[in-house]
């Protein structure tokens, strides 16, 4: 660190651990680069996190430059107070059920209670699951490398008080090219892979080779369940014949409400059981598919479509003015990424940029 926001952010650092000012303060006031830790620190701290980051990414589809950078700035490079004693890298707080080890500061209010983890990369793993509450729902919409729209987002739905909050998860982002492992996390999604923990493999890379991504987007979890993301990049799982989707909600850490609306789902509930393995998606599906068109089978639907190529199905309707059931004749073109124009071809601009 060096200049007057590294002396500053040392004060406050001093304030803190004497007791003279909360977390919440801190954060507040001076969320920046500098409270991050020094250039060494930050980069041996990358070294360290930047698998977790990655293999968080695949199972959870959070971006790991975003892992990453929250966790330079909330931990201070792995300094701060709460990650030394606790193993605590993202400040997160016990909350009704933490079942854990307990820890206890001011911050928003006096004794406030902190979780303690055996192993840090359970912080990492909670950290996750944090984000997949209902209050995050929409940052699951954006492209997972889109670094800058997720740190805004972060901001926008209340994750941190700081007017800099943002800005400075872009610059540490930026600074660090953290980026490359949102790209290697991408690899590993195409590949059907998975990073090994920390424990087992030191800053694992996939193998990038031809055949590698030739085998798909499909991960194979635990338990024998599969995920996986679709062309346009949105994810699913892979619900059990009589599993209940309450049972799935529960195992992946969402509402069902989550999947009966990004599925399109009708007439079911918490106790419905899926009549056959079936592909679920868990978040919402694009406006745009990864193809111009799709090709309709003999008594195909929208509804079907929709499910295949991962396209909202209410936008399907809109553009072919048919509805979700109605079924389709052989060969019947559907629009996946614009709507047609009068003579059923494609607008000019149809073949600048790419679907989203």
């Amino acid at each position: 660190m060096g200049g007057k926001s590294a002396l500053l952010c040392v004060m406050l650092q001093y304030l803190r651990h004497a007791a003279m000012i909360p977390l919440a303060a801190l954060t507040l006031f001076y969320a920046t680069p500098a409270c991050a830790g020094g250039a060494e620190d930050q980069q041996a701290y990358i070294a360290l996190w930047k698998g977790e980051a990655v293999r968080q990414m695949v199972i959870h589809r959070i971006p790991a430059s975003i892992t990453l950078a929250q966790g330079l700035l909330e931990s201070g490079s792995g300094k701060s107070e709460l990650s030394k004693k606790s193993n605590n890298h993202f400040g997160i707080k016990c909350h009704k059920g933490w079942e854990g080890g307990k820890t206890y500061y001011d911050d928003d209010k006096k004794g406030e209670c902190f979780r303690v983890y055996e192993d840090p990369k359970d912080s990492y793993e909670d950290h996750s699951l944090f984000l997949k509450r209902d209050r995050y729902a929409s940052l699951f919409e954006l492209k997972i490398d889109d670094y800058k729209n997720w740190a805004r987002g972060l901001k926008r739905c209340g994750y941190a008080t700081s007017p800099t909050y943002a800005k400075a998860l872009i610059e540490l982002i930026e600074r660090h090219d953290l980026g490359q492992y949102d790209q290697e996390g991408k690899d590993w999604m195409k590949q059907g892979g998975m990073p090994e923990p920390l424990a087992e493999v030191e800053n694992p890379r996939p193998n990038k080779g031809p055949a590698a991504i030739e085998s798909g987007r499909t991960i194979h979890l635990g338990s024998g369940r599969s995920a996986g993301f679709s062309e346009n990049d949105v994810a699913w799982v892979q619900g059990r014949l009589g599993e209940s989707l309450d049972d799935l909600a529960k195992s992946l850490q969402v509402a069902v409400w989550q999947l009966r609306k990004y599925n399109d789902l009708e007439n079911v509930d918490s106790n419905t059981l899926l009549p056959s393995d079936t592909r679920l998606y868990t978040q919402p599906k694009r406006r745009r598919g990864s193809h111009d068109w799709h090709i309709a089978r003999a008594g195909e639907t929208l509804r079907d479509i929709s499910q295949s190529e991962a396209v909202k199905l209410k936008v399907l309707e809109s553009r072919t003015g048919m509805t979700a059931d109605q079924p389709l004749t052989e060969g019947q073109k559907v629009p996946l990424r614009f709507p047609p124009g009068d003579d059923g071809k494609l607008p000019w601009y149809a073949n600048i940029g790419g679907g989203g």
